[in-house]
C-alpha cells in the first residue's frame, strides 16, 4: 500500500514539473479551450434561458385565442361571435381584445398599441413600454404624436411606463383607451382584433377549440400550448444556427488538440524512454499523460463555463443577443434569471473534453510501448 501511494505521489509530482516545462504550450491550449467552451456553453445557456424565460411569461397569456382568418390571413373578428363562443359548454368567459401594430418612422420601430381589458385609462393618456421611452428619449407628461389612418396626427399625454420587470414583453407596448386605438386605427366598433377564451376544464380546451372551428368555420383558435412550442422551435432554431457556426470553431479545437496532444517532439518520447528504462510501467506513462491532459482539460471547461455564465447572466449575453433576440430597433433591456440545464453542461463537457482526453492518451500510449532504447536513440 505504501508502494501504491509513494508511486502515485511520483506520478503526480512528474505531472505538475512536466505542466511546468511545458507551460508556453499547455497555456496557449488552455486559452484556445477555455474560448471554445466559453462560445458554446453562452449559446446553449442564452438559449435554454430565453425558452425558459418565455414559458414563464405565456402562464399568464389566454388559454386560447381565436382570430378570424381571410384568404389565409388573420381579419378583424366580429363582436356577434362572442355571444356565439360564449355558448359553446366549458367556455367560462370569451372577451374581445383589441391590438395592432403602429411604424414609428422617426426610430423605424414597430410599436404594439394595445387597449387593455383590465386597466383603467383617461382619455386623451398611453403609458408606454421603456424600450420607446429609451429610444425616443421621453418620459411621464411628454407629449407622444401619431399619424392616424386618416393622415391627421393624434396626440396623446405619457401617463406613466410600464415596470422593468416585463420588459421582456412590454419594451415596444403602448397601453391605450378603446376609444383612442379605435379613432386612431380607424377601426370599427363593430370589430375586435381578436378574442381571448378561459374554459372549465383546461383538459377539454382540443375539444372546445373544435367545437368552435366547427360553428365558426372562418376562425382559427389557437391554445396556449401551441404558443409555448412556437417559441421554443424559434429559440432551437436561433440557437441552431448560431451552434452550427460554432461547431466549425469546435471543429478546429478538435484538430488544433489533436495536433498539439499527438505531436509528442522527440523530447517527449526520449522522457517516456527514460521513465520506461528506469522501470515504470506504461500505464504510470499512460496516467502521466492522462493527469496533464485532464488538469489542462478540466481547468480550461471549468473556466469556460464560468466565462459563459457571467456574460449570460451577468452581461446579457452581449456577444449573442442580437443573433437569438432577433432583429429590433427596440431590444428588451432585462436580467435573465439564471437557469443552467445540467443535461446540457455534460453534453458539451463529452464534445470538449473527450476528444482532448483521446488526443493525450492514444499518442503516449504508442510511445510507451515502444522499446525504450529505440526510442532515446530516435
Amino acid at each position: 500500500m505504501t508502494s501504491w501511494i509513494e508511486k502515485q505521489r511520483s506520478i503526480l509530482d512528474y505531472t505538475l514539473s512536466s505542466l511546468i516545462r511545458r507551460k508556453g504550450k499547455n497555456i496557449s491550449l488552455f486559452i484556445v479551450y477555455t474560448l471554445v467552451v466559453f462560445i458554446l456553453a453562452s449559446a446553449m445557456f442564452f438559449t435554454e434561458a430565453m425558452k425558459r424565460e418565455a414559458s414563464l411569461i405565456l402562464k399568464g397569456a389566454p388559454e386560447m385565442v381565436v382570430q378570424r382568418l381571410l384568404m389565409g390571413r388573420y381579419d378583424p373578428i366580429p363582436l356577434d361571435y362572442l355571444q356565439k363562443i360564449r355558448g359553446i359548454r366549458g367556455v367560462i368567459s370569451a372577451d374581445a381584445r383589441l391590438w395592432g401594430y403602429y411604424y414609428d418612422p422617426a426610430v423605424g420601430a414597430n410599436y404594439t398599441v394595445m387597449a387593455p381589458r383590465n386597466q383603467s385609462i383617461a382619455q386623451g393618456k398611453i403609458i408606454i413600454g421603456k424600450g420607446i421611452a429609451r429610444v425616443r428619449m421621453i418620459n411621464k407628461g411628454d407629449i407622444l404624436s401619431f399619424h392616424a389612418y386618416d393622415g391627421q396626427v393624434r396626440s396623446f399625454t405619457i401617463d406613466g411606463e410600464l415596470p422593468a420587470a416585463s420588459e421582456l414583453v412590454s419594451a415596444d407596448l403602448i397601453l391605450i383607451t378603446e376609444a383612442g386605438f379605435r379613432d386612431l386605427f380607424g377601426f370599427p366598433a363593430s370589430h375586435a382584433t381578436d378574442i381571448v377564451v378561459s374554459v372549465r376544464n383546461p383538459q377539454e380546451l382540443l375539444t372546445i377549440a373544435r367545437k368552435i372551428s366547427e360553428q365558426l368555420p372562418d376562425t382559427r383558435p389557437i391554445i396556449r400550448d401551441e404558443i409555448v412550442r412556437t417559441y421554443d422551435s424559434v429559440f432551437d432554431w436561433r440557437g441552431g444556427m448560431v451552434i452550427v457556426l460554432i461547431m466549425m470553431a469546435l471543429l478546429a479545437f478538435v484538430i488544433f488538440a489533436w495536433e498539439k496532444a499527438s505531436g509528442l517532439s522527440a523530447e517527449e518520447k526520449r522522457e517516456i524512454g527514460i521513465l520506461k528504462a528506469i522501470g515504470w510501467e506504461t500505464s504510470d506513462v499512460i496516467a502521466v499523460k492522462t493527469y496533464e491532459g485532464s488538469v489542462v482539460s478540466f481547468f480550461s471547461f471549468a473556466f469556460g463555463i464560468l466565462l459563459a455564465y457571467g456574460h449570460v447572466f451577468f452581461s446579457s449575453a452581449f456577444l449573442f443577443a442580437p443573433a437569438l433576440k432577433g432583429w429590433s430597433v427596440l431590444y428588451p433591456d432585462f436580467r435573465i434569471t439564471p437557469f443552467i440545464d445540467p443535461h446540457q453542461v455534460g453534453i458539451l463537457f463529452f464534445l470538449t473534453v473527450v476528444p482532448y482526453t483521446v488526443a493525450t492518451i492514444v499518442p503516449s500510449w504508442r510511445a510507451a510501448i515502444v522499446d525504450p532504447d529505440s526510442v532515446m536513440r530516435s
